[in-house]
């Protein structure tokens, strides 16, 4: 394992300086991760990260490889084989609740028509399924049903102990995707261009038995659905490659908003064979997407846009973040965003909140100047709301995490642990706040000189 010690801004020695459409110099103030650990092991493209708990997260690409985690240490827990091709999709499988005895498994799913269940405290394998007819390319797991999907060619759902309890018929030309957990027993599954809704419903043989019924067929989008995520109970949004974000309702799964010239104004839905003609379509392709109760974070083309859901419009963006293609963005305390790009880059940017513009004046007089009255009361409900309809934002550059030489797939936050990123180059990293590896290091080494005044004698 390395270990590099870095200064915000300077890349280590060996890795090539990219070009930067943002710039910070060489200090970055706001920007925690100025210390470095890389994790080998992987000798192909790391595509995905899952986490398991607190402290462990999962590995996997296109070696076929599974690799178990410390994020803390960055240790290597367990190497995990047993698919001979590349991995295809991962899911984390914690016990419920209800379970007495905590075992933790996650799901992967392989090139070579099988899924694999591994026991992650144990780091073996529990069970192989290899009765599939194509490449599962979505696992979702369903925590509160005690069971798991399969999405590929068909739609498959299992329980802990992988019997198969139902699977749909082949649904189109098109595999599902991506899958997501919508109330009521439904799931929404991206099929090439469509939005297909399923619901389970419970057999009449016994609550382990469940069918799964295909509700609706959802035709809003005009090209292939790229991301799909849950925002809350009500709601649930959808990205296209051609730059389509459309807000469903996640109750009666009717289109609540969409959008598709913010990104570009000189892009317009006009017909379906005009999208198609389009040469702008890799600027508006949204390839990932997440939320908070209150915006949507859109990774469109080499931007990064915030769609806030109670105003219904995008309050700030950088049209610009990347070099290339955004591959991956989530929010962080703070009101933060990290997004990561094709072209080996990981920024961090924060929300800040713009100079409002000055509001209608509120009546003066006795009583209203020291708050009482009605009047008073009133003017300042107009106020306040003339205020928040002219407020706007800007998302700023704070730091650059420059370490892959490659495109970096994806990342995980594990909060005061560390930032986990995994790229094309083979490479994990595990980025720590340096001040605070710093403080832990001071204070082992006086735990260490109380323990053996010896110690201290001889320095």
């Amino acid at each position: 394992m390395l270990r590099w010690l870095m200064g915000g801004g300077r890349a280590p020695q060996g890795l090539s300086e990219k070009s930067s459409v943002q710039s910070l110099g060489e200090e970055q103030i706001q920007n925690p991760y100025t210390e470095l650990l890389v994790l080998k092991g992987h000798h192909d493209i790391v595509r995905f990260l899952v986490q398991i708990d607190d402290c462990r997260f999962a590995s996997a690409g296109d070696d076929g490889i599974v690799f178990l985690w410390n994020a803390q240490t960055g240790e290597k827990l367990f190497e995990l084989h047993g698919h001979m091709q590349k991995i295809t999709a991962i899911a984390a499988f914690p016990s419920s609740d209800a379970c007495e005895e905590k075992n933790n498994l996650i799901l992967t799913a392989s090139a070579d028509r099988t899924v694999i269940v591994w026991d992650c405290n144990s780091g073996k394998q529990v069970q192989k399924v290899s009765c599939f007819h194509s490449t599962v390319k979505c696992l979702t797991v369903l925590q509160r049903l005690d069971v798991w999907l399969s999405g590929g060619s068909d739609l498959c759902v299992w329980n802990r102990k992988l019997d198969l309890l139902c699977k749909t018929s082949h649904l189109t030309d098109a595999d599902i995707s991506a899958l997501v957990e919508l109330p009521k027993n439904c799931v929404a599954a991206a099929v090439g261009k469509e939005l297909i809704i399923f619901r389970l419903v419970a057999s009449k043989e016994g609550s382990e038995g469940w069918n799964v019924l295909e509700i609706k067929r959802l035709v809003d989008h005009h090209d292939n659905i790229l991301s799909l995520v849950s925002v809350n109970e009500l709601t649930f949004v959808t990205g296209s490659h051609v730059g389509e974000l459309i807000i469903w309702d996640a109750l009666d799964w009717t289109s609540q908003v969409c959008e598709c010239n913010s990104w570009d104004p000189s892009f317009h839905k006009v017909t379906q064979q005009a999208i198609k003609l389009s040469q702008k379509q890799h600027e508006v392709s949204i390839q990932h997407l997440t939320s908070d109760e209150e915006c949507v974070f859109a990774a469109v083309g080499k931007g990064i846009y915030i769609y806030n859901l109670q105003m219904k419009r995008v309050i700030a963006c950088q049209r610009n973040a990347h070099d290339s293609i955004v591959l991956h963005i989530a929010k962080l305390p703070n009101r933060q965003l990290i997004s990561c790009s094709e072209d080996g880059s990981v920024r961090i940017w924060e929300l800040r909140e713009k100079q409002q513009l000055p509001a209608e004046p509120v009546p003066t007089g006795f009583l209203s100047l020291w708050g009482f009255g009605r009047a008073n009361k009133q003017a300042s409900q107009n106020a306040k709301k003339m205020q928040e309809s002219t407020t706007s934002y800007s998302l700023e550059f704070i730091g650059d995490l420059i370490g892959h030489s490659s495109a970096v797939q994806m990342f995980l936050y594990f909060g005061e642990l560390g930032l986990v990123t995994c790229s094309a180059d083979h490479l994990i990293i595990l980025w720590k706040d340096g001040e605070r590896e710093s403080r832990l290091r001071s204070l082992t080494l006086f735990q260490k000189l109380e323990q053996n005044p010896d110690l201290q004698l001889r320095a």
